[in-house]
């Protein structure tokens, strides 16, 4: 399947100043497949090791000399290593501390040879105090797919087509067939492998079934890398994320987890979730003003999971719902649009999200981000029930001149609100600077 993440893998290798790849991202998300699939199409040759599934993995870096490093990797892979022609893939890195730290002497010793690591938890193991390569090394992160990427494994490219050119009339005319792929990935998410089986069999009850297969699959993660102290208390936020985004808190809430809990509990529990990759943490910002980090509140975010189909699945959703009607959006209000929104926008703007609420006030802004320069307020309506009273007043009271409105509305330019269909928010930086 088509990954728009292959053309950041191409400009890392065309890049004069290259530096050993770190290929970040949670479990399933595609990562060994990707680096496969560019070694054999952008190399004359691939060397890929599996770190978890190789026993002489270790032995390879009882130092840091990398000519014995390169004649260890050739011999396990049966693979002739020629600079600039060959792809170095080692996965699973983090089962092998020592690797990480034998970036450092590539990019320092021998900058010619194309390097890639990657691994389900290389997030933790990042920030577990292994002695890493801090500046010698690049960083790429990788995410479930995007619905864009959806419609490209569906063969919907002339939809993706029109989106991306942004002929907002044509669109509109197709709003339904739009909706109603939107519905199946609110259903399917992004997570290739369910995408994949989806689309060849359409069966949503398998579909149903891998998914929990997968949120099993981190669940045994949790138990086998978290610190023993935290295995329960890492389960609980995990298992408490759908009731925290379906009521209408302003920020995560301790006591939803267990009755009585304190944030210094749980602290560390969420960080562990956030180093993995399985959750967006969204921090609340007190005033819309540039540089938006001087304004971050530590103590008040929400938190989403990584994918809205495994959302669903933990939420229990039942398939009829998502995809044959509008009740899915009634029943969570909103929250299966909002996690959908975040993965988009995770997926294709590179800054910090943000959120806005004020204790003393019922106004909130679903997200905040910085584009073109601005704050950028994002409100997001689940269906076509649009009134946008405290977007309006939010704009009027600190002065933005532009903000968007995510909906099932056909695009439209409000005086300052842009508002852009749900399914054509992975465009959404393009369609904002749409011309009446």
């Amino acid at each position: 399947m088509k990954r728009k993440i292959y053309d950041s893998l191409l400009k890392w290798k065309q890049s004069p100043r290259r530096k050993p790849l770190i290929l970040e991202g949670a479990r399933q998300v595609g990562k060994s497949w990707i680096l496969k699939e560019f070694g054999r199409n952008e190399y004359k040759n691939l060397a890929y090791i599996s770190c978890e599934n190789e026993p002489l993995a270790p032995a390879l870096f009882t130092d840091y000399n990398i000519d014995r490093i390169i004649r260890g990797i050739e011999a396990i892979t049966k693979t002739k290593i020629e600079p600039e022609n060959t792809l170095i893939v080692l996965d699973e890195i983090q089962e092998v501390p020592n690797g990480l730290s034998a970036l450092k002497y590539f990019c320092e010793n021998r900058p010619d040879y194309h390097i890639a690591v990657a691994g389900s938890l290389l997030g933790i193991t990042l920030h577990s105090g292994t002695s890493f390569p801090v500046g010698k090394t690049d960083f790429i992160k990788m995410y479930p797919m995007d619905f864009q990427e959806f419609l490209w494994a569906k063969k919907e490219n002339v939809l993706d087509d029109l989106i991306t050119s942004k002929d907002t009339e044509l669109v509109s005319t197709l709003h339904t067939k739009y909706q109603d792929i939107l519905r199946e990935y609110f259903y399917v998410g992004g997570m290739p492998e369910v995408v994949s089986f989806y689309i060849e069999t359409h069966d949503v009850n398998g579909v149903r079934d891998m998914q929990l297969r997968l949120l099993k699959a981190y669940k045994n993660d949790i138990s086998k890398h978290a610190p023993p102290s935290q295995v329960e208390r890492i389960q609980l936020v995990m298992n408490t994320l759908p009731a925290q985004l379906t009521k209408e808190n302003k920020k995560f809430v301790y006591s939803a987890v267990r009755s009585g809990a304190r944030a210094s509990e749980f602290e560390v529990a969420i960080q562990w979730l956030v180093d993995a990759g399985l959750v967006h943490k969204v921090n609340r910002i007190s005033k819309p003003e540039l540089p938006l980090p001087f304004y971050e509140d530590f103590n008040a975010f929400k938190l989403f999971f990584l994918d809205c189909g495994l959302f669903g699945a933990m939420a229990d959703t039942d398939a009829s719902h998502v995809l044959l009607t509008d009740n899915i959006y009634t029943e969570y209000r909103g929250a299966f649009a909002e996690s959908y929104i975040l993965q988009q926008i995770a997926a294709n703007h590179t800054d910090k999200v943000y959120y806005y609420s004020a204790d003393n006030s019922r106004m909130e802004i679903d997200f905040l981000l910085k584009n073109n320069g601005a704050p950028l307020p994002v409100e997001v309506k689940a269906g076509i029930n649009v009134k946008a009273k405290s977007l309006r007043l939010f704009c009027e009271k600190f002065g933005i001149s532009r903000s968007v409105r995510f909906s099932m509305q056909p695009w439209i330019i409000q005086d300052s609100i842009v508002n852009i269909p749900l399914y054509a928010a992975y465009a959404f930086t393009d369609w904002l600077n749409i011309e009446t």
